[in-house]
């Protein structure tokens, strides 16, 4: 067994993922060590995936979020390595050895992770220039939480993921303390997944999900500004949000279109509580 597959634990979080996890599994590496934190209390899917899947372990969790539940299967791993994946992500055949074999040359590496298959949507930001170290390796300043190697060794505060963040932007989170603890994180070119976004719950053109969904970005988006650069920077960077969420909750109250009222007021209500500094609250009832 190759030595990073044998020190690797993949850390999937699932809530209401059933119509996607199975395809993801089924194109891991098949000895590969696996944690599923699964958040919607699906006890069949935890006695189903125990069976079909080899060292495999499922946890039943509460729904913390997205950081949280993450880091709860980081914290049962116990390798070096732990590979963040989203439910819906697909490894192509070679996408694992393609990484492992490429980072042989940057072992002290904080995150990697492979690249989007569509380039229409890179999983990753560049912020400032880096002298990049052969083809296929790219110093990046973000990438998306979908998918995601951390070196363990390189947080020895153990702090992962921030878990005042439910949803969106614990990633861009992590990524910026990573870069100014000094540490570095990079795109694997020749490493390849396919990752189909939106898909992560088979619920997610829901009524409550959407809800969620815009509630939790607008309050994720304060903070965010808020913890890196100052509260004064987080108000500037929603406001326009603020003021758009709070028109159109009025004109489509109007206009009697009672469900984008109720998302917009959704935006609204995450902006508001964000200002006054409220905790991250809302939590789907489904």
């Amino acid at each position: 067994m190759d030595l990073y597959l044998k020190n690797t634990t993949f850390v999937i979080v699932c809530f209401k993922s059933q119509e996607v996890i199975y395809d993801c599994l089924n194109t891991l590496p098949i000895e590969a060590n696996k944690i599923i934190v699964e958040n919607s209390n699906n006890l069949n899917l935890k006695k189903d995936l125990e069976s079909k899947f080899n060292n495999i372990e499922v946890i039943i969790n509460e729904n913390t979020g997205f950081g949280a539940s993450n880091n709860l299967g980081i914290k049962k791993s116990k390798t070096q390595f732990v590979f963040i994946l989203n439910p819906d992500v697909k490894f192509r055949e070679d996408t694992f050895n393609n990484l492992t074999k490429t980072c042989r040359s940057i072992p002290d590496f904080a995150i990697i992770s492979p690249i989007h298959s569509d380039s229409k949507y890179p999983n990753y930001t560049i912020k400032n220039k880096y002298k990049n170290i052969e083809e296929n390796i790219i110093e990046v300043d973000e990438i998306d939480g979908f998918s995601m190697l951390i070196n363990k060794s390189k947080f020895m505060d153990e702090i992962y993921f921030d878990e005042n963040f439910f949803l969106y932007l614990e990633n861009n989170d992590l990524c910026l303390r990573t870069k100014k603890n000094g540490q570095n994180i990079f795109i694997i070119k020749n490493s390849l997944v396919e990752h189909k976004g939106g898909s992560s719950a088979d619920i997610n053109s829901s009524y409550e999900i959407e809800y969620l969904r815009n509630w939790h970005w607008m309050w994720s988006k304060f903070y965010y500004h808020k913890k890196h650069f100052g509260y004064l920077y987080g108000f500037f960077k929603i406001f326009r949000n603020l003021i758009s969420a709070l028109l159109k909750s009025i004109i489509y109250s109007i206009l009697g279109n009672n469900k984008k009222k109720t998302f917009y007021k959704a935006r609204l209500s995450g902006c508001v509580n964000g200002l006054l500094l409220k905790k991250s609250w809302y939590r789907p009832n489904i």
